[in-house]
């Protein structure tokens, strides 16, 4: 499962708007546009947008890496937006730190939201991926709703889609992706909220055998505050099986019980 490798933007069609405007304001391109969103035959007329839709949009003005922003569009608010990508709202919040005051966002404000863009393959379906990643099929249906060209049941080589990153309250992963393959000192990195800034995390495959025993990485920041974490996993065994779990957690300080645990599935080399 690889990202597209770019910034890219969720925008809603306004009034008025032009592929062109759309790709003027966020740093894209028209082409980039009508590839990323189908926007041409036989799905549609070429270029054909209509208000509400909700188009995907390469680029590179805001962000780095494979970060998703959504653009705030009239009506929008931080939980209606948390929910769409099956996120919680005090994660939004945590990530967007920029945002002093959760009761007031304002038109074409750009919102980082916990998600990343997939370009379909010959052969996919929602339930492949789901396969692949452990993503819920509703899931990937409700972070596309509204999407132009969409269809749960049939997607076309090329054309991009929504997945949501796995997360709790408390702690995202971004990396690895859901379904991303890796292997002993692989990098995994997200931001968490937890009690002095310790994060845990363990890797079973799915023979639930331990590849890697339960560990922590001290994220930058401690709760309340949401902390960027990183480290290399080192495996202590081989996996028996071509696919597993990462684990991503916090312990009760009452009873050691695991608590926000974020499962993302991988696979092994």
């Amino acid at each position: 499962m690889t990202a597209i490798q770019t910034t890219n933007y969720l925008y809603t069609v306004q009034p008025r708007d032009t592929l062109y405007s759309i790709a003027s304001r966020l740093g894209s391109t028209v082409p980039a546009i009508e590839q990323a969103n189908s926007l041409y035959p036989p799905f549609t007329d070429p270029g054909l947008i209509f208000p509400g839709q909700l188009l995907i949009v390469p680029g590179g003005r805001y962000g780095y890496r494979y970060e998703v922003y959504y653009i705030v569009s009239p009506g929008d608010t931080l939980l209606s937006i948390s929910q769409q990508f099956s996120g919680e709202f005090d994660l939004l919040l945590g990530i967007n730190s920029q945002i002093a005051n959760p009761n007031l966002i304002y038109r074409n404000q750009p919102i980082l939201v916990p998600a990343f863009i997939y370009e379909i393959q010959s052969g996919d379906s929602l339930y492949r991926i789901a396969s692949q990643t452990g993503i819920r099929i509703e899931d990937t249906i409700k972070a596309n709703d509204r999407r132009a060209s969409f269809s749960p049941d049939i997607l076309y080589p090329g054309y991009h889609i929504i997945l949501p990153l796995a997360s709790s309250r408390n702690i995202l992963v971004n990396r690895p992706l859901p379904g991303n393959t890796i292997q002993s000192g692989s990098l995994i990195e997200g931001v968490a909220r937890v009690f002095e800034a310790n994060v845990l995390y363990s890797i079973v495959d799915d023979a639930g055998n331990v590849i890697s025993p339960e560990d922590f990485i001290t994220a930058r920041a401690a709760g309340p505050e949401y902390g960027y974490f990183s480290t290399n996993v080192e495996f202590d065994r081989e996996p028996t099986t071509s696919t597993g779990d990462l684990r991503v957690y916090t312990r009760s300080a009452n009873d050691g019980s695991v608590q926000d645990l974020v499962r993302v599935k991988i696979g092994f080399t």
